[in-house]
């Protein structure tokens, strides 16, 4: 009513995002307000103020371009202007600059309150370990989980194994911690994960410590292990590392590490013996940590095929590009030296190179132009 004198009419809709921030254009009734828009619905979008829209310039930039795109003006009432004229447009600009600049500062005050809060050993949320729960906004010990924390670190020290103590703790029934998300979803609550057991032993939550870029500090919250119990896990996963580095090493998969299936899980080497004959394969991970395999997942590949058609690609790119005289003859160094990753697919391999290599130099150019552009590092 108040702008009636303006000749305008309000719609029988209202947009209201009330308790969500202005620095997202990913917000319910913004959206619907931008689908009338493009309908060509409304005329005039009248806002209190211009941060009530959007806190971002980029963000602004592209919502003026669509407004003035269907003949669509905005006003702000509190600030007395609207984008009819290019004064409104430059004090627009202006205001929504410092309202962008007030956004990056309360940013910058909340990452140094958190940097501060965990230097303090202060927990300041994210998901809870094992072990523990958030009550209050601090940190208590669950007893029941944490028996299964000490019975993880003890029985890894008995098994010297990350896969065999995934297994172990299967048949006894210990499952990962349950989350509720905000959206109802549950995650968690099932078997663990060989990826997830590695970070849960070294996770120094618990001995009482906090770790913040790479800075460990005292926390609040109690220690649920004993600080010889998580070093003497420590000591066992650093061997382990280094037993596996040098048992790959010596192994026959020299694609050990770097191939993985269409969906991006990661293959290991494996094998089955039959008639005294050992065969070779390379098995994802999908199918090894048991997760729900999706359609068309390439689960296996046998283990001398996959090698040599990988080793005789990239031979024959090192060699397009001109590299085949420095190429090594022993193909652990030579995928060691020139090759990051191979991608399985249904109908390829996608190989990805370290760096792109100059092609080489005709030995009697024709002129002095422009050397042809580097190999692409995939192919």
């Amino acid at each position: 009513k108040s702008q009636a004198s303006e000749g305008w009419r309000l719609v029988s809709d209202h947009y209201d995002d009330g308790g969500l921030s202005g620095a997202s254009l990913e917000r319910r009734a913004l959206q619907a307000l931008l689908a009338d828009v493009r309908a060509r619905k409304i005329d005039t979008v009248v806002v209190y103020k211009v941060d009530r829209l959007t806190r971002s310039l980029a963000d602004f930039a592209k919502l003026i371009e669509l407004f003035d795109t269907h003949s669509v003006s905005f006003v702000s009432v509190t600030q007395s202007f609207n984008t009819s004229s290019s004064m409104g447009r430059l004090t627009l600009n202006v205001l929504l600059s410092f309202a962008q600049f007030e956004r990056e500062l309360i940013g910058e005050r909340v990452r140094d309150k958190i940097a501060a809060s965990k230097r303090k050993g202060i927990w300041v949320g994210g998901p809870v370990p094992l072990g523990y729960a958030a009550v209050d906004k601090k940190i208590v010990v669950v007893e029941a989980e944490a028996a299964s924390v000490r019975t993880i670190f003890g029985r890894y020290l008995e098994l010297g194994s990350i896969r065999a103590l995934a297994e172990d703790l299967d048949c006894r029934g210990i499952r990962s911690k349950p989350r509720q998300l905000s959206n109802g979803r549950t995650l968690g609550g099932r078997r663990f994960g060989v990826g997830a057991l590695a970070y849960l032993l070294k996770n120094r939550f618990y001995i009482g410590e906090v770790v913040y870029r790479g800075e460990v500090h005292r926390g609040e919250h109690e220690p649920i292990l004993d600080f010889a119990l998580f070093e003497a896990v420590q000591a066992k996963l650093t061997a382990q590392a280094v037993a596996r580095r040098c048992r790959l090493w010596g192994a026959p998969a020299i694609l050990s590490g770097r191939l993985f299936d269409n969906r991006g899980n990661r293959m290991s080497p494996t094998h089955a013996n039959k008639g005294g004959v050992r065969y070779r394969y390379y098995v994802s991970q999908a199918v090894l940590q048991r997760k729900p395999q999706p359609s068309g997942l390439i689960s296996r590949v046998p283990a001398a095929e996959i090698e040599a058609l990988v080793v005789t690609a990239l031979c024959k790119h090192l060699n397009a590009c001109g590299a085949g005289e420095r190429l090594s003859d022993n193909d652990r160094d030579l995928l060691e030296r020139h090759l990051e990753r191979v991608t399985l697919t249904p109908n390829h391999l996608e190989l990805r190179l370290p760096e792109p290599i100059e092609p080489r130099q005709a030995d009697h150019p024709v002129n002095d132009g422009p050397l042809d552009q580097p190999c692409p590092r995939r192919r």
